[in-house]
């Protein structure tokens, strides 16, 4: 199942990545810049998700102790920093040229720096704790604490004035259309499910990992 949805992913991602360099038009504004929409917003949206799964799998292993739950947690984690990091290198990328820096400090990039900030010391915490069950209630209160930076980079283009622009799809009066808005939808379709297949893999080497620990811990007590 898994290597259907990663195929499924990555084909669609070739597919994005096609339509966005040959089908799409060039904006009236910001020209073949635009091209970057199609991948900069689903980077976005999929970090978004890892985190947001990060927490509620967090909530679930502090509710049930299941460490299933911990291993889901800590995998999207990590999928989600790297999706994060794109998203910066990306909207880096596009800033440049379009703002003429390749940072500042604006609210919707410091946000979102501080959400990368925040879960990179999440994983940090996993390496330097070495007993499983502290490791695990600590970062899921860490990770509770970081997933509320999320709504804060969300509207953070609403809460202050902003160089970012505003929301270009999720708005009454939606700013794409056509074969613009199908590119865009698959872009977005595409990532998730390369974030599904990409945690799902991962989740099954964090659970081999805390299974061959467990079984150092005890083998370390019985030869006590």
């Amino acid at each position: 199942m898994l290597n259907a949805i990663g195929i499924l992913g990555l084909g669609g991602l070739a597919g994005t990545v096609a339509l966005g360099l040959g089908s799409t038009p060039p904006d009236r504004v910001q020209g073949e810049l635009v091209r970057m929409i199609y991948i900069h917003p689903p980077l976005a949206w999929t970090t978004y998700l890892a985190f947001a799964v990060t927490g509620l799998f967090s909530a679930l292993y502090l509710w049930r102790q299941q460490p299933r739950h911990d291993q889901i947690a800590a995998s999207s984690a990590e999928v989600g920093v790297v999706l994060c990091s794109l998203t910066l290198v990306t909207g880096s990328l596009w800033g440049r040229p379009t703002w003429g820096v390749w940072w500042t400090w604006d609210a919707r990039l410091t946000t979102t720096a501080l959400l990368l900030a925040l879960f990179a010391g999440y994983l940090a915490l996993r390496r330097v704790v070495p007993e499983p069950v502290t490791r695990a209630r600590r970062g899921a209160l860490l990770a509770l604490v970081a997933v509320a930076d999320i709504p804060l980079v969300h509207f953070s283009v609403k809460l202050w004035r902003t160089l970012h622009q505003q929301p270009t799809l999720l708005r009454p009066d939606p700013q794409i259309a056509g074969v613009q808005a199908w590119t865009l939808l698959l872009g977005f379709a595409s990532l998730t499910l390369v974030y599904v297949w990409l945690t799902g893999r991962r989740a099954r080497v964090e659970g081999l990992a805390q299974l061959a620990e467990g079984r150092a811990l005890d083998l370390a007590v019985a030869s006590r």
